[in-house]
């Protein structure tokens, strides 16, 4: 007895030792040969990603709209659901390297009464506990619970891709919300100077002062203007139902401020070190999530090629008799060995196309991290040249405007026509538009660098 204890434990010791290994490659980031910077300045640990997105975007109906996003956008419950999901599903097959544990309890009756008068009648009653273990000899196992962990890691990664998309995306269309209505105002107050145009022009025609051409000039110039007032309030309508979506509400109006008439930039840019910007941005992580998920199914379909090893036992109670079922233990344990043998090359098949897919996913993580470093690299071009922009276009604005005072003067005074005042004005009005577009522009390139430096999802 004592001999056979010890072969059983000699067993059990070759099956641990043989389900230590995992054969296959493990995974290893790929070779990405980081630029040395970000930009030409100086570079620093330090990012304004750091920051968090309140911090960065003051506006109080701001700050409420983005908080009201996060909670209840469609997108991130879906995000939010799949996470959940992925989690149950990493847990099974964690739980697919122990044994298995099931009971079983069983009683029939069996009668039968040949001839009418030959009735006899046999019971069985069965309690049993069935232990049931996949030795994990190969790896096979462990390679399934990479790559469903891998998959868990790249939901929650992808959630957190939403989250800062999203903060992003509310934060421009607010910002551009807000600018159309100052182009609408600034179309209002120019649809009023032109007609009072139009009465000058009037009196001025009537007086004999001018000629018709004038007038009916600033009739067309007045008819102009009036045509751009509904295409500005459907463009507005149409950006608060964006909105509204994105928030997870029905259509509805949209509570915002007013344009600033100056926004203050950082002086100073820290992007941080090239090498931070894939620790940060989440799209990226996703992407590296999956590639380890798919070495992992490169692993699984290896050892898919090599025999399984399943260990059963059963112990129970089973009698024909209930007064003697608890006399009447039993047991029984078994082993089998399944190896693949001959299936046309599916499995080796199964092998070539796993590390295609791997390739491919190579191929990806890749893409996103070149495109992580383009979309770093644009912003910060944005964000170096807004300022400028910025700058030229106030100077427009504040030359054109002083341009048309000027060209009013003169005309009351009959020294320029009609046409050149309204030439002033026109460029006046397109000084004023660019003004406050640059000044809408300043406030989303700040809101695409964040993005683009991984900010926004803490």
């Amino acid at each position: 007895m004592k001999r056979k204890y010890t072969i059983y434990g000699m067993m059990m010791l070759v099956v641990l030792a043989f389900s230590s290994c995992q054969l296959g490659k493990h995974y290893a980031r790929p070779e990405l040969n980081l630029p040395q910077q970000l930009d030409s300045t100086e570079q620093d640990t330090l990012s304004i990603a750091d920051r968090q997105w309140w911090e960065l975007y003051t506006d109080t109906t701001l700050q409420a709209l983005i908080e009201r996003t996060l909670e209840y956008n469609k997108d991130m419950k879906i995000a939010a659901a799949r996470v959940k999901e992925l989690a149950a599903m990493k847990r099974i097959d964690f739980a697919n390297l122990f044994p298995q544990v099931s009971g079983k309890l069983y009683a029939d009756k069996e009668a039968e009464n040949y001839g009418g008068d030959n009735y006899s009648s046999d019971r069985s009653y069965e309690a049993k506990a069935i232990v049931s273990w996949e030795v994990d000899l190969w790896g096979n196992l462990r390679w399934a619970k990479d790559k469903s962990m891998a998959d868990f890691l790249g939901s929650i990664e992808a959630q957190r891709a939403l989250k800062m998309s999203l903060v992003a995306e509310v934060a421009q269309a607010y910002f551009e919300l807000v600018a159309l209505d100052n182009e609408l105002a600034i179309v209002r107050q120019t649809l009023n100077a032109r007609k009072e145009g139009v009465r000058l022009a009037k009196l001025r025609f009537e007086g004999g002062l001018t000629s018709e051409t004038s007038y009916q000039q600033a009739q067309v110039e007045l008819a102009r203007t009036a045509t751009l007032v509904p295409d500005l309030e459907r463009k507005i309508s149409i950006k608060e139902n964006d909105i509204a979506f994105l928030a997870g509400n029905y259509p509805q109006k949209i509570a915002r401020s007013v344009l600033p008439e100056e926004v203050k930039l950082p002086e100073s840019l820290p992007v941080g070190l090239p090498s931070t910007l894939l620790e940060r941005r989440p799209d990226v992580r996703q992407a590296e999530q999956k590639l380890i998920a798919a070495n992992a199914s490169v692993g699984l379909a290896y050892t898919n090629m090599f025999p399984r090893l399943a260990l059963t036992a059963h112990y129970g109670l089973e009698s024909a008799e209930f007064s003697d079922f608890l006399k009447s233990p039993y047991h029984f344990l078994s082993g089998s060995l399944l190896t693949p043998l001959f299936a046309m090359g599916k499995n080796r098949a199964m092998l070539k196309a796993k590390k295609a897919a791997y390739e491919q996913e190579v191929y990806s993580y890749e893409k996103s991290v070149l495109t992580a470093f383009k979309d770093a690299r644009n912003a910060i071009v944005d964000f170096s040249k807004i300022k400028e922009i910025y700058e030229s276009r106030l100077q427009l604005e504040q030359a054109a405007r002083s341009n048309v005072e000027l060209a009013q003067l003169q005309y009351i005074n009959g020294v320029i026509g009609y046409l050149d005042v309204l030439d002033a004005q026109r460029g006046y009005f397109d000084a004023q538009i660019g003004l406050s577009n640059a000044i809408r522009d300043k406030q989303i390139t700040l809101v695409r660098l964040y993005k683009a430096l991984g900010g926004g999802w803490q």
